[in-house]
């Protein structure tokens, strides 16, 4: 932890902090109010040890301030024989814990394991009201497609398992869900899941995130830090995008994987991590390693298990009762009394390709929710724009057994295939058939993508 001393006196404000960094916890010191305060507004700290009398100064004010300013950081307050009392009431003021003076190293060591258990308690509050708050129907793991029945078989046998899971796909797919999920049907479910994120940060941001550093290791190091390996430390560690992870930083990645040991950046002491690895990428990542800008040792060892999470459009099956299910759940969160959606908006729905996927999606049914007029969803509700306003949707009265030629059938399949899925390659293994001839099949057809 990083703990804040304050304490008047010198020779207690020394021990306490040489007890603290012999734990391998982080101290600074304030000898005063003025100074706690300061400090606090500069870093964070996750526990405040405060002396109930500070000279002239009294603790309570000060505890007062940071209650005021620095909620939720917890305080443990020092205190004498004869000032019990004191702490009784400092306690009733927002205190967590209390010392008397004089303590033993047993007796420090009891009350830090004491606001440690507190702490975790309060992160896995804080983590589940986050899960609730962001819960949506793709959370549950249910589907009409085979292919995607076979991806979620695979991750939930996986997940019983210490091995590494890549999983692939592009963005908006579901791959955070995904993991997620695979760690609270581990055995570390009890612990912490920790999410790594490496685009848009310096390649010193993102190993400090990641490993932690120690201060003065680079400008703007200016107190030693935990990173997210030690954060996850029993639980799952998920790197979110990993195919951005810079080449340097691979190598270190790997000796995670491999050997369970990392550093924090700027020190020589190696750490053990007892850390579950889950990666995803919306990145090729063989292709990366050909191109050299991804080691291939690193691949092969987080290509244990990988899975794909398949685009929206690869989901027809899917995507209806997905967009049924948003109806409901923004409904009921914004006090909506809706029908569903209306035959016209199911249309447009089918039609257009989502290239944004669940992300996407969940965004235009929460924003129709918001805006509709009626008691269902229309077309004119969902901000689709002219992707679907311009296809046309004759094709959905064509079907097999009416009284057209194949080749008309033909066209219809053809050409609702190709504004449902943007990519031609999908196209032709829908199909059945390699790219040159969906080619001539096109060209024959009068088929263009706009």
């Amino acid at each position: 932890m990083d703990i804040l001393i304050v304490d008047d006196e010198k020779i207690i404000r020394d021990s306490v902090s040489q007890l603290l960094e012999d734990a391998d916890h982080y101290t600074e010191c304030a000898d005063n109010g003025d100074s706690a305060l300061k400090s606090l507004s500069e870093a964070e700290f996750q526990l405040v040890l405060l002396d109930v009398n500070l000279g002239r100064e009294s603790g309570l004010d000060v505890l007062a301030q940071i209650q005021k300013k620095h909620p939720g950081i917890p305080v443990v307050v020092f205190t004498a024989a004869a000032t019990v009392q004191t702490a009784v009431e400092a306690m009733r003021l927002g205190a967590l814990d209390f010392l008397e003076k004089p303590f033993t190293r047993q007796q420090l060591t009891m009350v830090l394991s004491r606001i440690q258990k507190h702490q975790k308690l309060v992160e896995k509050v804080v983590d589940l009201q986050r899960q609730v708050a962001s819960q949506s129907p793709e959370a549950v793991f249910e589907s009409s497609s085979p292919e995607v029945r076979g991806i979620y078989d695979v991750l939930f046998r996986a997940a019983g398992s210490p091995a590494s899971i890549l999983i692939l796909g592009e963005s908006g797919t579901g791959k955070t869900v995904a993991a997620r999920a695979v760690h609270q049907a581990s055995s570390r479910a009890d612990k912490a899941f920790i999410t790594v994120n490496t685009p848009g940060l310096s390649r010193e941001l993102v190993e400090s995130d990641l490993f932690g550093h120690v201060k003065g290791s680079f400008t703007g190091a200016i107190r030693d830090h935990w990173g997210k390996v030690k954060a996850a430390d029993g639980g799952t560690l998920f790197l979110d995008e990993i195919g951005e992870l810079p080449m340097d930083l691979q190598a270190k990645l790997l000796r995670l994987l491999q050997d369970r040991e990392y550093e924090r950046v700027g020190e020589n002491t190696t750490r053990k991590a007892d850390v579950r690895i889950v990666a995803a990428t919306n990145r090729d990542l063989k292709g990366a390693v050909q191109d050299g800008t991804f080691r291939e040792d690193l691949f092969y060892r987080l290509n244990v298990i990988t899975v794909e999470m398949p685009p929206l459009r690869r989901r027809p099956e899917d995507l209806l009762e997905f967009a049924g299910n948003y109806v409901k759940f923004f409904a009921g969160q914004f006090g909506r009394k809706l029908k569903g959606l209306s035959s016209d908006a199911k249309k447009h729905v089918l039609a257009h390709t989502w290239p944004g996927n669940l992300r996407e999606l969940r965004n235009a049914i929460e924003r129709a929710v918001i805006l509709c007029q009626g008691d269902e969803i229309t077309s004119a509700d969902l901000p689709l724009g002219d992707a679907v306003t311009r296809r046309e949707l004759k094709s959905d009265a064509l079907g097999v057994g009416d009284s057209i030629t194949l080749e008309d059938l033909e066209t219809a399949h053809i050409h609702a295939l190709l504004e449902k899925i943007s990519n031609l390659a999908d196209v032709a293994r829908v199909l059945g058939i390699d790219q040159a001839t969906l080619y001539r099949k096109r060209k024959k057809l009068g088929l263009t993508k706009d």
